[in-house]
Formats: structure tokens, C-alpha cells, sequence
């Protein structure tokens, strides 16, 4: 494998694809320390294209773990005023947005669970502005990997220092098409196919999903006016974005209030630097009611506590068990790979864009539609080979859209 080659294919196909850079617009790249060489590729790739400034932003989880075990509640609590401004300016600026997410999935396993809650309860409430501009697609964005020494060990326990880190990102290029002779037209391919399943099911205005698979029976009614979305999407100035990298799945928000059911989760959860693992919910009138994790039920429970809209959720999306990622026959510990593994529902937000009208919408006018507001959105995964999905419409048609956890349609 020629590392050298394939990461500035990587890095070519984030900037002019992922967050689409444009001439004269500012590109943030926010990467952990590990994710230098990437970050200079990115910044090439991006001046090559007409930025106008590539601003990079470095991070060091040990320290952010050493903030954690010293920091007190009161200064956890308290995020500073000059980063909102800054991300704020930055959104009215258009700038784009990269973020690079690796890291040691068990780092803060022994980090009190309140702590945790109280600096991203902190960082969701004042860093509103800039979580819109994001979530209504405002901005260009895109979510990124790369392997770290933690992330590789934990993912590839047994191989060495050096194999695991070529393994994963093997993995990686292949889950991002990078293998492909042309890297760009494959994505093209790739997100026009997804367009077409959304637009097919768009046209079929679907009132209910019944999800059926071992330890799962749950209705999930949408809302009138969902829209369904995958692969790419337009942000406010017309620019059309990917804001995953990969990215397999099609999706669109459940009505607040219409979700019930239990709900079993296929895969590990990653949340706060732990791991929740075989965890399960119970839904009424789309509230968690009961739920439970056989490692990390103390830290599920704070997720759900954030705030009120916490214990509701706020996407879903629809992933076949063929896509490339679960080809690679890898848990990646990784919201962002086992997510495009899987189907899977988040919980908190949902995304303006999931319904009509809704990026002119207040808060309010979005809750009285039937989506969900919180300060967290955190997706986890319930697909499987088991997994039937079932559609009703609005007309009294039923069809499947997934059968043993491939698409039906």
C-alpha cells in the first residue's frame, strides 16, 4: 500500500468533495495532534483549490483526559466566551468545516460520568449558533478519520504497533473508496444512487417504519413533510457538500412524540471517551422510558439526562449490511464507520433539513412539527442481518424497505 499516495488521494477527495472548498472561503481542519501530516496534506489541497486561509486547530486527548481527572465541575462547566465568538465569526465568515474524529475509544473509562456530562452539557449550550449553522447545513462540513496509535491498538489488539496502524488504514481507504481508479467519479456514482432511494421514498410519503429483529420491536411514526436525505446536500450558499466521508446511509428524523417499542443496539456506542456496550431502550409516545447496558449504563444514562430532548430521538437512517464499510468486517469503536456499518437512530436533535421548511425554523416552530431540539446528537446502531424494516404510507401501502438487513426496494 502506498501510504504517501493514498493519503493525499484521501485528503484531495475531503477538500473537493467532502466540504467542497471554494475560492476565497476560509477552511477550519480541527485534528487531533496525531493528525498533523493529514492536516498539511488537506491545507495543501485546499490553497491549491483558492482558499483563501486554511486556519488548523490541534487537540491532545491525554490532556484533555488530565482536564477531566484535575479540572473542578465549576471549570468544566464554564466554556470560555472567545471560542463561541470565534466559531460564531467564523459561521458568518461561511467558513468551511473539517473535524478529524479519532481517539482512544476507553480514555476516559475511568473519568467520573458527571464530569464528562457537565463540560458537554457546557460546549452544546453555548456553542448553539455554530450546532445550527451545522445542523441546518448552514455551512459545509465534513466528518473525517484517520488512525491513531490508540484507536489502531484497540481496534487491531493483537497485531503490532506498525501492523495495526497499516490495517486500519487499509480499512479505511476502502470504506472511503479511496482503492477506486478515480476516488471522485465513484463518490459521484455513489451519492447520485442514494439520492434516488430518497427520492424514491420522498414520493412514497410514508407515515410509519416497523423495525423487527431479535430483542427489537419498535414503530416509528414521521413526521407529515419528512424529507428524506443521503449522500451529499446543498449548504446555504448553494454549495453542494458531503459531510461524511464514508457515508451509506439515507435518513430522515421520527416524529418526536411517535416512536414505540423496545430497541436493541447492534453495536458498541462510543460517548464521551467510553464505551456503552449490549444496550437496549424502551420507547412510549417516543420518550425512553427503561433502558439498559450490560458495560456503561452509569455514562448511557448521563447521555440521556442531557437535556430534555435527550431522551428522545432525532434521526434515522437506513444503512444495508453490504455497504463497504461492513464489508470490512471490522467494529471501528467509531461513531463514524459503524454508523455507515449499520442501521442506526440518534438520539437528541434532529436535523432541520429533514423537514420542509424546516431551516427557517424557530425552535418552536420545529417542536410543533413533530422533530425533536436538544444540545446533543449522538448516533448508535441497531442494524443487523436480521433486521426487517417495514413501511407503511400515508395511503394505506405497505412495503419493505429492508429485508434481513438489505435493501428491499
Amino acid at each position: 500500500m502506498d501510504l504517501k499516495s493514498n493519503l493525499y488521494k484521501y485528503a484531495k477527495l475531503v477538500v473537493e468533495v467532502g466540504v467542497n472548498v471554494q475560492k476565497d472561503q476560509v477552511l477550519v481542519i480541527r485534528t487531533p495532534i496525531e493528525g498533523a501530516t493529514f492536516a498539511r496534506a488537506m491545507t495543501e489541497c485546499a490553497y491549491k483549490v483558492g482558499a483563501k486561509k486554511v486556519i488548523v486547530e490541534y487537540s491532545d486527548e491525554q490532556i484533555g483526559k488530565l482536564t477531566y481527572t484535575y479540572a473542578s465541575e465549576e471549570t468544566l462547566g464554564d466554556f470560555p466566551a472567545w471560542e463561541v465568538k470565534k466559531y460564531e465569526d467564523l459561521v458568518a465568515q461561511n467558513a468551511a468545516f473539517i473535524s478529524i474524529s479519532a481517539g482512544d475509544p476507553d480514555l476516559l473509562k475511568d473519568i467520573q460520568p458527571n464530569k464528562i456530562a457537565i463540560a458537554q452539557k457546557a460546549s452544546g449550550k453555548a456553542l448553539t449558533v455554530f450546532r445550527k449553522a451545522v445542523s441546518s447545513s448552514q455551512v459545509c462540513w465534513c466528518v473525517v478519520s484517520m488512525p491513531t496509535p490508540s484507536w489502531s491498538k484497540k481496534v487491531f489488539p493483537d497485531a503490532s504497533e506498525e501492523e495495526r496502524e497499516a490495517m486500519l488504514w487499509d480499512k479505511i481507504f476502502t470504506a472511503t473508496r479511496i482503492y477506486e481508479e478515480d476516488p471522485v467519479a465513484a463518490w459521484k456514482a455513489h451519492t447520485d444512487n442514494l439520492a434516488k432511494k430518497c427520492a424514491f421514498l420522498n414520493e412514497k410519503k410514508i407515515k410509519t417504519l416497523h423495525y423487527v429483529a431479535p430483542g427489537t420491536d419498535l414503530t416509528v411514526e414521521l413526521p407529515e413533510g419528512h424529507k428524506w436525505e443521503g449522500g451529499g446536500e446543498c449548504s446555504g450558499k448553494g454549495t453542494y457538500f458531503v459531510a461524511n466521508m464514508p457515508t451509506e446511509e439515507i435518513f430522515t428524523m421520527p416524529h418526536k412524540y411517535g416512536v414505540n417499542g423496545t430497541l436493541k443496539a447492534t453495536k458498541p456506542l462510543v460517548f464521551g471517551g467510553n464505551l456503552i456496550e449490549d444496550f437496549s431502550f424502551t420507547f412510549k409516545d417516543g420518550k425512553i422510558v427503561d433502558f439498559d447496558a450490560a458495560i456503561g449504563k452509569a455514562v448511557l444514562e448521563k447521555l440521556i439526562e442531557t437535556d430534555e430532548g435527550a431522551c428522545y430521538l432525532g434521526e434515522v437512517a437506513i444503512v444495508p449490511e453490504s455497504s463497504p464499510v461492513s464489508k470490512t468486517n471490522t467494529i471501528f469503536f467509531n461513531t463514524l464507520f459503524d454508523e455507515n456499518a449499520s442501521c442506526h437512530f440518534a438520539i437528541g436533535s434532529s436535523y432541520p433539513t429533514n423537514i420542509e421548511g424546516g431551516t427557517t425554523m424557530t425552535d418552536e416552530e420545529l417542536e410543533a412539527a413533530g422533530a425533536n431540539t436538544s444540545i446533543t446528537h449522538n448516533d448508535f446502531m441497531v442494524g443487523s442481518s436480521d433486521l426487517d424494516i417495514k413501511a407503511t404510507t400515508t395511503a394505506g401501502e405497505s412495503f419493505y424497505i429492508l429485508k434481513a438487513g438489505e435493501w428491499a426496494f
